[in-house]
């Protein structure tokens, strides 16, 4: 039996008095995607941050490819790519420029750097675009760039955090087939957030849902449509099934106005 390349146990985070996330447990196998859903302040970002270290979880344990995320978090970004909500592509650079910055800080050098950004630009469908400044990409080509940036080292892991909000449905589609090719040509495992039902029903293997900081249910999307006791179910009944439909449960203005913004930016 295959490895889990994400392992996660009883792991836990608080915000003052405020739990927001509750001994969730969960495993990825490598070449997986695994989806996140549940409604805004659920904890499906706060999970994420702290599998890419960017939070440190306060009880439970997490290890990436083995290591753990608290006591080994250099080792962690090593074998990790990450792409937040929120832009992390420089639109007064070029395509090419923000690869070739993401290619420095992640070390790649030489010949194997020059490589690695004219693959991944072939990869990602962004080689006519290379040398356009990106402020003029659309949000699909932004958004490829964005998981180019992150793929560029080869992680085992790439975690993305709502990575096709603002997107219309074509462009949508066309990041989930890249998302697809990944996971086939490097056995990379995906972990993602997100509120689209359609998405978590084509993309994902199997799907966690999360609701006020617990793991309530995980399964495959027929296994939780097949749960609700409904042989006609829909992902969007799963959600309510499992959660109560508390979309507007949580989140904050902050959140919104983040969201707002990315929207308009990829729109």
């Amino acid at each position: 039996m295959v490895s889990a390349v994400v392992e996660v146990e009883g792991l836990s985070k608080s915000f003052g008095e405020t739990a927001a996330v509750k001994g969730v447990s969960f495993t990825v196998a490598p070449g997986e995607i695994f989806g996140l859903l549940g409604p805004n302040g659920a904890g499906k970002t706060t999970i994420v941050r702290m599998l890419a270290t960017i939070l440190p979880p306060d009880a439970g344990r997490a290890a990436i490819c083995g290591f753990d995320v608290r006591r080994e978090a250099a080792r962690v970004r090593q074998h990790i790519g990450y792409v937040p909500q929120a832009l992390s592509a420089d639109g007064t650079l070029t395509g090419y420029e923000n690869l070739l910055v993401f290619a420095k800080l992640l070390g790649l050098k030489g010949t194997e750097r020059k490589r690695r950004i004219a693959e991944t630009l072939r990869f990602m469908q962004l080689e006519e675009a290379a040398d356009r400044l990106v402020r003029h990409y659309s949000g699909g080509m932004i958004r490829r760039l964005e998981i180019a940036q992150a793929v560029l080292h080869r992680p085992r892991v790439l975690f993305l955090d709502e990575p096709t909000v603002g997107l219309d449905p074509v462009a949508r589609k066309v990041v989930w087939q890249k998302l697809t090719e990944l996971c086939r040509a490097y056995g990379m495992a995906v972990v993602l957030t997100t509120h689209y039902m359609e998405e978590a029903d084509t993309l994902c293997k199997r799907v966690g849902i999360l609701n006020r900081g617990t793991m309530v249910a995980i399964g495959t999307p027929a296994e939780l449509k097949e749960s609700t006791g409904n042989p006609e179910a829909t992902m969007d009944d799963v959600f309510a099934h499992f959660t109560g439909d508390q979309l507007e449960t949580g989140g904050s203005y902050r959140e919104s106005r983040q969201v707002r913004r990315t929207s308009r930016r990829l729109g």
